[in-house]
């Protein structure tokens, strides 16, 4: 939707650019332009819209640097309108308009923005994967029947293990029980050797862009939030964050890449012949899920007790987490969950805050994407 208005505002003020280049040269009456515009400057309206027109078309076609032309339109275009104030001055605001995607992409491109700082931190353990191991029978010999059975199903076995993975989700996400749905769009790498996880997510609230970063590595965890990629309004980090982040490091081995799970530093208990117990241990901490299976074989719940709801980034409540899933999808020979919701058990009422459509799975990458 953001798109769709962004473009219907830069090709208007682009074309209404137009005017001013047809006033100069007398090309047709305008009647709306009442003070007079020379020739140079009638070259320069006609510079502006094509400059705006260019920015547009980069923008469609994702090139990264679209806002160096688009903030090079916005500058010579307000130029020419302090020149025709009288006329032309209601054009400030369409320029205000397209300034503020032109901040977030400029933004975008430091350094210490989320985007970069989740590639960098992909990139620096993204290395060549040699010799891989298949998942055979011996390796799951150890785990309860519903696990065994699961692993079949998706079709881990015969395979090989998974050192790292590329998710790729769209979506929808509340930040309140009482707030409305929100789209989201959200991309992740997991590592498995030496554990280690990156969400990068990207939304609006009130067509104002916001994006956030969970980064989970060694015994760190934490999650960021900025609005228009400037101003930071979640900060969570600690020993919660870090028990909670493994809870959802261990969600995730579970549904995105159960082959991980004959990993050594998770213990199992049969509580009957569709429900197991782990105990997953990393860095020191051990958390604990209860996982719901059905005689399909389908991973159909995820429950734990080990994860802090956080809406501030300050203030953590521990509440029961579900993770239920409805239907699996096949992408590249593997089972995947095909949508998932994200639940908070609160007393008298349950909260359901995100909802999580699997796009892409991709395992052993070698490359960012």
């Amino acid at each position: 939707m953001l798109k769709i208005i962004f473009f219907i505002i830069i090709i208007v003020h682009g074309l209404i650019h137009l005017m001013g280049f047809v006033k100069a040269f007398n090309l047709a009456p305008m009647e709306q332009l009442t003070q007079p515009i020379s020739k140079p400057l009638g070259l320069l309206w006609l510079l502006t819209a094509l400059l705006f027109l260019a920015a547009l078309i980069l923008f469609l076609l994702h090139h990264n640097w679209w806002w160096i032309i688009a903030a090079l339109a916005i500058v010579i275009s307000q130029t020419l309108i302090i020149f025709s104030w009288r006329d032309a001055k209601f054009g400030t605001i369409a320029n205000l308009i397209i300034l503020l995607p032109v901040i977030v992409a400029f933004m975008n491109t430091l350094p210490s923005s989320f985007q970069n700082v989740y590639k960098r931190e992909v990139q620096e353990r993204l290395k060549p994967i040699t010799d891989i191991p298949v998942v055979g029978e011996e390796d799951i010999k150890h785990l309860p029947d519903p696990v065994k059975k699961y692993l079949h199903y998706v079709g881990a076995i015969g395979k090989p293990r998974v050192h790292n993975c590329r998710v790729v989700f769209k979506g929808s996400m509340k930040r309140t029980k009482d707030s409305n749905w929100m789209d989201i769009s959200s991309r992740q790498y997991n590592f498995f050797a030496d554990p280690a996880r990156f969400f990068y997510i990207e939304s609006a609230l009130y067509g104002i862009p916001f994006d956030g970063l969970h980064a989970y590595a060694g015994n760190s965890a934490t999650m960021q939030i900025k609005v228009a990629s400037l101003f930071q309004v979640v900060n969570a980090r600690g020993e919660k964050m870090n028990q909670g982040e493994n809870v959802t490091m261990f969600n995730d081995m579970c549904f995105m890449a159960p082959a991980t799970l004959i990993d050594k530093n998770i213990q199992w208990e049969t509580i009957d012949s569709l429900t197991v117990k782990a105990r997953f241990t990393n860095n020191n901490i051990t958390i604990s899920a209860l996982l719901y299976f059905n005689e399909k074989g389908e991973l159909t719940n995820f429950v734990s007790d080990d994860r802090y709801y956080c809406a501030d980034g300050k203030n953590y409540y521990s509440y029961k987490w579900s993770t239920p899933v409805k239907g699996y999808k096949d992408l590249d020979g593997r089972k995947v969950p095909a949508i998932a919701e994200a639940i908070w058990h609160m007393p008298g009422e349950e909260f359901c805050y995100a909802r999580f459509n699997t796009q892409e799975v991709e395992y052993n990458c070698l490359e960012y994407k």
